[in-house]
């Protein structure tokens, strides 16, 4: 059987793709601005059959429904960054944040240490050798694809190909939805007075030229 065959036979109705998700699993979620935005609306409605499912992911851009009040009692929201979207959820406890630095994510993935049952992406594309490229957000994306049992991804064919270890192959998709939409993008808050005097009195503490360190 060819690419192009495997591709046919694994895209699933947008209703189903999703029923592999068992009460109980841990369910990665693709961040930033390949965050899967049909997957996660499948997700939720998905979540009508689910109890005690963890959804773990770092910046989302776009649709967050799982964050709801309504869906407390079926999804547990674990944060590696704290979106605005799931600012509140954190705050009143109904969300969990977990404090990590991002470069250490990929090797705690890798080691079993956070284990993911289901990675939920949005890919580019495919090539002519049957290649998917993960697009704007490769960062641990490609750490939680290559650790999960099952991946699921959104095809969408206004996701651009990026070049370097950023690829998937179709024999490590179990299925496929397909989309067509522009990818979610971060808007600047406005500035405002507060914030501009405390940038005025940081930059009057700090010299010209220095480096400055965190964390």
């Amino acid at each position: 059987m060819d690419w192009e065959e495997k591709f046919k036979n694994k895209i699933k109705p947008a209703e189903t793709a999703l029923n592999v998700i068992k009460n109980g699993d841990r369910v990665f979620i693709g961040g930033g601005a390949a965050q899967p935005q049909a997957l996660v609306k499948l997700l939720v409605e998905r979540g009508k059959h689910l109890m005690d499912t963890e959804i773990i992911h770092t910046l989302t851009l776009g649709v967050t429904p799982y964050t709801s009040l309504k869906f407390a009692e079926v999804f547990r929201h674990n944060a590696f960054f704290i979106s605005e979207d799931a600012r509140e959820a954190v705050r009143e406890g109904r969300a969990a944040y977990t404090p990590i630095f991002l470069s250490e994510i990929p090797k705690n993935i890798k080691s079993g240490l956070i284990p993911i049952d289901v990675t939920l992406i949005q890919v580019s594309p495919p090539d002519e050798y049957g290649f998917f490229s993960l697009g704007t957000s490769v960062d641990i994306i490609k750490s939680a694809v290559e650790a999960s049992d099952i991946v699921i991804v959104e095809v969408n064919e206004q996701m651009p190909r990026t070049l370097g270890d950023s690829f998937i192959h179709i024999d490590d998709i179990k299925y496929i939805i397909e989309a067509d939409y522009p990818l979610p993008e971060w808007l600047k808050p406005e500035e405002d007075e507060v914030s501009q005097k405390i940038g005025a009195y940081t930059a009057s503490l700090v010299e010209n030229g220095s480096t400055i360190q965190t964390g």
